[in-house]
């Protein structure tokens, strides 16, 4: 299979893979109250419809847009040829993180940017920020503009950095679901931003609060940026919602 087929299809399943379950948290609301205590903004919980015109939005970019350039890309671009030797853990755990820490730096400049223009953010990134309070589904709920930018440093920063066709491929995945998780409006305990030490992830409790308070949080995985900038806002969590619940 051509490998950016490959990469395309590795990144949509995992966007519906890892969004499904999330998903169905959210159906379930307060009928589970034992994820329920975790989310962040009780009183804004997403509708069916919601997460339908979310979810179809995505499928549409990725049908109409997405995959007619991959088809081009065929065609255009010389074939992969894969190394005769696989990568090794440390070189996939190097090469992945280098790709994260670009892409980190450039979606953090050019989320910035589009929040401080008023015309960008309208025709470009507003429609990321439809919903106050993010879910899984509204993971991928962007603009053309915007996906085909994301697109391009996704597919082109491992080429930059000579990554291994095999890192790239799960750093495709993991930067899926670290997105994800950025957007699922759950604190849980078990996520990366809390695995991981130091608060280096910001995670969904930085980018609940992106959308609650657009000018802050602007960076997509790490905290280092919001930090240096001083855009960084920590988690404010609606608990009134879940008091009423208690006391009733």
């Amino acid at each position: 299979m051509n490998h950016g087929k490959l990469q395309i299809l590795l990144a949509f399943s995992s966007y519906l893979i890892f969004s499904a379950p999330f998903a169905a948290l959210d159906l379930l609301g307060e009928k589970l109250p034992v994820m329920h205590q975790y989310k962040i903004q009780p009183d804004r919980q997403p509708t069916l419809a919601m997460m339908a015109n979310s979810f179809f939005k995505a499928l549409y970019n990725h049908v109409v847009f997405v995959l007619p350039s991959v088809v081009i890309g065929v065609f255009v671009l010389p074939a992969l040829t894969l190394p005769l030797e696989a990568p090794t853990l440390y070189e996939v755990f190097v090469d992945g993180l280098a790709v994260l820490l670009l892409f980190d730096t450039q979606y953090y400049i050019w989320h910035f940017i589009h929040h401080k223009h008023s015309q960008l953010y309208r025709w470009v990134h507003a429609t990321h920020h439809e919903y106050m309070a993010p879910f899984s589904w509204s993971t991928e709920q962007l603009s053309i503009p915007e996906l085909m930018t994301v697109g391009l440093w996704s597919n082109q920063d491992p080429v930059l950095l000579k990554c291994h066709p095999l890192t790239t491929w799960f750093v495709t995945v993991f930067s899926i679901w670290m997105s994800v998780e950025d957007h699922i409006g759950y604190d849980l305990p078990w996520t990366l931003n809390h695995l991981v030490p130091f608060g280096l992830l910001g995670g969904a409790p930085a980018h609940d609060m992106h959308h609650q308070k657009p000018n802050s949080n602007y960076a997509p995985f790490f905290s280092h940026w919001d930090i240096i900038f001083g855009t960084k806002v920590p988690l404010k969590m609606n608990k009134r919602l879940l008091k009423t619940e208690k006391t009733s």
